[in-house]
């Protein structure tokens, strides 16, 4: 445990790109020499109707980097996790960026971890919001309201 990580075909993105990113590796052994030190993360969330990254805006200590079980690239679950001094275990692949002494705009010196493919399409891009996008999203709240609403009936509470 701890090694290499070895990527084999199979995780070969829809546009080709290989998951995880070529650079992590190396990242993976910077954050493990940041342990006992304050971090920044910008964190992704993921939900069935969108993608968002969260920055908290202060800082972590990051206690260790371990090795995740059971990595899947369906479900952006990276190979290892930062656990920090909150509690919690956070996996690498729910993190668009690790840094060290600011937590907005670091220095590229001050980046120990950062997933390119994460940042291009969620902090880099451009937004658009379009009559199909509020139209799909819409739909997607209602039929969760509607059915939550049906479950209540079903069952009695209301």
């Amino acid at each position: 445990m701890g090694g290499t990580v070895q990527v084999s075909k199979t995780h070969l993105e829809r546009n080709g790109s290989i998951w995880p990113s070529i650079e992590y590796n190396n990242q993976v052994a910077q954050l493990r020499q940041c342990a006992g030190q304050q971090i920044y993360l910008l964190e992704v969330n993921l939900s069935e109707i969108y993608i968002t990254l969260t920055h908290i805006g202060r800082s972590l200590t990051l206690l260790d980097v371990i090795d995740f079980p059971n990595p899947d690239p369906e479900k952006y679950l990276y190979p290892h996790m930062l656990i920090t001094d909150d509690g919690r275990g956070i996996n690498l692949g729910r993190v668009a960026r690790v840094s060290l002494n600011q937590p907005f705009m670091p220095e590229e010196k001050d980046i120990v971890y950062q997933e390119p493919f994460l940042l291009q399409r969620l902090a880099y891009c451009d937004r658009s919001i379009s009559k199909r996008s509020i139209c799909l999203t819409s739909k997607i709240q209602l039929g969760k309201i509607i059915e939550r609403r049906e479950n209540e009936l079903v069952s009695g509470d209301s």
